[in-house]
């Protein structure tokens, strides 16, 4: 597994990027560019709580919030995978995901905002999210300088 960042300079506030990247429904909107239908279930993204990041076919993430300071900076440290709607933690393909983390920090100044997105990554998903991150960082941004 290998540590990737990716970055984009938002024209908008620290809380202004910060509720689109996690409110319901802009989150959504951002995270289609990954998989159509792209939901999540969180229990209002508390630290220490269960996060599933699902693709609208039953399939996803099983993670938790590892830090979650308001405005700065989110953590997520991922458990396991969902297959066709079931959590499945415990088959040696879905353990190269365990333990791998997935930060947001953001850094505003001026009212813009620097978001850097530093993700653990498997050799098999590496072409995938170095081609997906930087449209999906693009839409997040289109939503934010739009609110």
């Amino acid at each position: 597994m290998e540590k990737k960042i990716f970055q984009t300079s938002i024209n908008a506030s620290k809380e202004k990027v910060w509720k689109t990247l996690w409110n319901h429904d802009t989150y959504k909107l951002w995270t289609a560019v990954f998989a159509e239908g792209s939901t999540v279930e969180t229990d209002n993204w508390k630290e220490g709580s269960k996060v599933l990041f699902l693709d609208g076919k039953g399939n996803g993430m099983v993670s938790k919030v590892a830090a979650n300071r308001p405005n700065e900076f989110m953590s997520f440290k991922h458990l396991g995978v969902i297959k066709d709607g079931k959590e499945d933690m415990g088959n040696e393909k879905n353990n190269e995901w365990s333990g791998a983390t997935e930060n947001y920090t953001l850094n505003g100044q001026n009212g813009k905002t620097e978001l850097i997105v530093e993700m653990d990554i498997t050799e098999e998903y590496r072409d995938y999210f170095e081609k997906t991150w930087p449209k999906a960082l693009e839409k997040l941004k289109e939503l934010a300088e739009k609110q």
